[in-house]
């Protein structure tokens, strides 16, 4: 596939990603790899802006949350993201990039208080910005963050980084025979639908033209190989 023509993007990494081979927490071999490769990824010019989850913490207070009602449990989700936004940002900033974590709930002793105007002078002076807390509200995924955010700083594509290397009929781990797709519409992944992210996330991207690129990025290089148009991955797009 020939080189992706994009000049601002958002990349998306799942908090599971950040686990390594541990059952849950933050590996940082892993958040290393990671920044390196935003790191060789920022070396083309791309202005390049981040959301992690906070699947990989929030694994691990799953028992502490059980019986506990929606609202609580995904305030205590949004604050693992934001634990892992810090992880991510000193990792950058130890490979001499110079990164900002800008949080959807103000926490000023900790780090900067979202908004677009902010985010974006961030992106244009070459600095790598980390959305953290998602969209600050219950009831809504990273994923619906992400594209949120996506749709306002301007962002030509969504990087959707995962453990699969693209977008599948099925669960590839639980059934042998899913059918992988090279490229697919917003409307047929609603229509079968593939829970690639949430579908308010889809609607989002759908409605303001940004195309999503599923990808895992467990595999090395990976977000350059992307970007260049190899590797493998799915692209969704509107058409």
């Amino acid at each position: 596939m020939a080189k992706l023509a994009f000049k601002r993007v958002l990349l998306k990494v799942s908090g599971e990603v950040l686990m390594g081979s541990q059952p849950f927490g933050i590996d940082l071999a892993t958040v290393e790899r990671v920044a390196g490769e935003v790191a060789e990824t920022l070396q083309t010019g791309v202005q390049l802006s981040l959301v992690i989850g906070g699947g990989n913490i929030f694994r691990g207070m799953a028992q502490a949350a059980k019986g506990m009602d929606r609202v609580s449990a995904d305030h205590m989700g949004i604050l693992a993201t934001v634990m892992n936004a810090l992880a991510m940002q000193g990792a950058l900033q130890g490979k001499g990039i110079d990164a900002r974590v800008l949080s959807a709930i103000a926490m000023p002793t900790v780090c900067e208080t979202y908004s677009r105007a902010k985010a974006v002078h961030h992106l244009e002076a070459g600095r790598v910005v980390i959305c953290a807390a998602g969209t600050g509200l219950p009831f809504f995924t990273t994923d619906t963050g992400a594209a949120l955010r996506a749709a306002e700083m301007g962002c030509d594509a969504l990087f959707k980084g995962t453990s699969v290397d693209g977008v599948y009929s099925a669960d590839p781990k639980k059934d042998a025979s899913a059918e992988r797709f090279d490229r697919i519409t917003f409307n047929e992944i609603l229509a079968r639908d593939l829970r690639i992210m949430d579908p308010a996330a889809i609607a989002l991207a759908r409605d303001n033209g940004i195309p999503v690129i599923v990808f895992s990025i467990r595999a090395p290089g990976a977000v350059l190989q992307v970007l260049n148009g190899s590797g493998k991955f799915t692209i969704v797009t509107r058409d």
